[in-house]
């Protein structure tokens, strides 16, 4: 939270110094207050956590990646933001997405490369994915979240087919709320107008984006789950779309590069391991739903089609793991991480079965480095565990409290456990206090439960103050109060009546000590 307390304030403080700007994109006035070096920054930041909480880089066709970046940079470099750190990068995902980042962060999900059929429909996503970008629209999706919440942006993620949804803790939130979200019409129309023009420049046949339109209509309509769930969420196809971008057209005017032939050569190898990821993706879903005679099978399926790729093994080690077969389980992680060194799930897998087998200092390297790549509330909670069963009460609540900021099971019980052994050494921090009077006057020192655990006894005591100084004048004996349930007061009278509320205030209750209810 401190870091995100920080970048808010640098926000704050920037409005005076950058107030109006131009868009660089459309040229507009537009009120600004994120500036290019925090925007810059803001992508740098998030981009790496937000690929690892969306099924990280794919990584066994580097040929197929650097021909993505070979038409990001080309249309990059006739954009309106040519200047920007542009990195493009395709995500082993099946789910057909893209999305882009403050900054020039991009990501093309590998499930997207299938459905596309030509160089020229690749750099429509794409020049539409750089215009979001190039035009601040991340960066005043932030803007609107400061002002509408006085936060960054409220937290919320869509990971897919991930047994850690909503598990994800600390600022690598905020960078897959940044990979998901949502734009409006105007962003998505501009996207659409702008990228056609940098289609144009950059030599590539702008009807693309026309044809593209009218078969993501096409698909909407037929609800196309996996589309549904990817690419229409952020940026839902629509005729109004089609027809403006055959005005574009035709203002622009057809020709160009469509560049069917080396797009099909490049692709042709994910392509011809689509029924391997099929595979893996039934694999995934047959485990949720406890079939792991089906999950096996698929798993072996898509090895036997694919066998380089990290996620089958990391499949068959999650089954394992389900069945509470922990070494074989680590067998299988083994391998995916010296397949994939650099994706953060075998790494806490490979913990969490260390852990299950009381190996717990073994589990610890493998824990943080998976919080490293990626960090989760089970990396936080089981640290913490370790750290507390080792004596160390400092780092344990460390853990805990970063755990707790998920909005998960675990984070709940990481957020309990830090109360049980913060409480004793700082009960104000977790126990309102103030002074009350009834209608008829009686003082009462008044504590209320911050916290989701029940609390048993609070020793307080009152501190009187002089209405024309300002100084203490008295002070009450120790008094205790019994029980509070989560979210819940309690009082005790304090021996003294007022004349008015406002007396009230000249009176404060001090928290000396609580306790945990038995």
């Amino acid at each position: 939270m401190k870091k995100y307390y920080g970048i808010f304030v640098a926000l704050l403080i920037s409005v005076s110094l950058n107030g109006c700007g131009t868009n660089p994109v459309t040229k507009k006035k537009e009120f600004q207050f994120v500036s290019e070096s925090q925007e810059i920054a803001m992508g740098q930041q998030n981009y790496s956590p937000a690929r690892q909480s969306q099924g990280g880089d794919y990584t066994i066709d580097p040929e197929l990646t650097a021909y993505v970046q070979s038409i990001g940079k080309r249309l990059a470099a006739v954009s309106d933001r040519p200047e920007l750190p542009y990195e493009f990068v395709v995500l082993n995902d099946s789910i057909p997405n893209a999305w882009a980042m403050p900054g020039g962060k991009i990501a093309f999900n590998r499930g997207i490369l299938y459905e596309l059929n030509s160089e020229a429909e690749l750099a429509a996503v794409m020049g539409h994915e750089i215009v979001h970008a190039a035009a601040r629209h991340g960066a005043k999706g932030v803007e609107r979240g400061v002002f509408m919440q006085g936060a960054m942006i409220a937290v919320g993620l869509a990971t897919q087919d991930n047994n850690y949804q909503n598990l994800i803790v600390g600022a690598s939130q905020l960078g897959a709320q940044l990979a998901t979200m949502k734009y409006g019409r105007d962003a998505e129309s501009e996207s659409d107008y702008y990228g056609m023009k940098y289609m144009k420049k950059a030599g590539y046949d702008p009807t693309a984006a026309v044809t593209l339109q009218e078969t993501f209509v096409r698909l909407s309509e037929g609800k196309q789950t996996n589309w549904l769930e990817g690419l229409f969420a952020s940026h839902p196809p629509s005729p109004e779309r089609v027809a403006a971008n055959k005005e574009t057209l035709a203002k622009l005017g057809a020709g160009g590069e469509w560049g069917k032939e080396i797009y099909a050569q490049k692709v042709a190898k994910v392509k011809a391991t689509q029924a391997a990821y099929k595979a893996y993706d039934d694999g995934v879903k047959a485990l949720q739903k406890g079939d792991t005679a089906t999950a096996t099978k698929l798993a072996q399926e898509a090895i036997r089609i694919e066998p380089r790729e990290a996620r089958f093994q990391e499949l068959l080690g999650d089954i394992a793991l389900s069945q509470k077969k922990n070494q074989e389980a680590l067998g299988y992680y083994e391998k995916s991480i010296k397949m994939q060194p650099d994706y953060f799930k075998p790494h806490i897998q490979s913990g969490i079965a260390l852990y299950n087998m009381g190996k717990k200092k073994e589990a610890e390297p493998f824990l943080i480095r998976a919080n490293e790549l990626l960090p989760t509330a089970p990396g936080h909670a089981l640290l913490g565990n370790i750290a507390e069963e080792r004596g160390d009460v400092d780092g344990a609540l460390q853990h805990y409290q970063i755990a707790a900021s998920s909005n998960s099971e675990i984070g709940q019980q990481a957020g309990a456990r830090a109360v049980h052994l913060d409480l004793p050494r700082n009960p104000g921090k977790y126990i309102r206090s103030g002074a009350l009077a009834d209608n008829a006057g009686n003082l009462y020192a008044v504590v209320e439960n911050a916290t989701s655990t029940p609390i048993g006894r609070v020793q307080v005591h009152v501190i009187k103050y002089d209405a024309q100084t300002g100084r203490a004048i008295g002070q009450s004996r120790p008094m205790l109060i019994n029980g509070i349930q989560p979210g819940k007061r309690n009082q005790i009278a304090i021996g003294e009546r007022i004349s008015t509320p406002q007396e009230a205030q000249l009176y404060r209750v001090v928290v000396d000590a609580a306790e945990l209810a038995k």
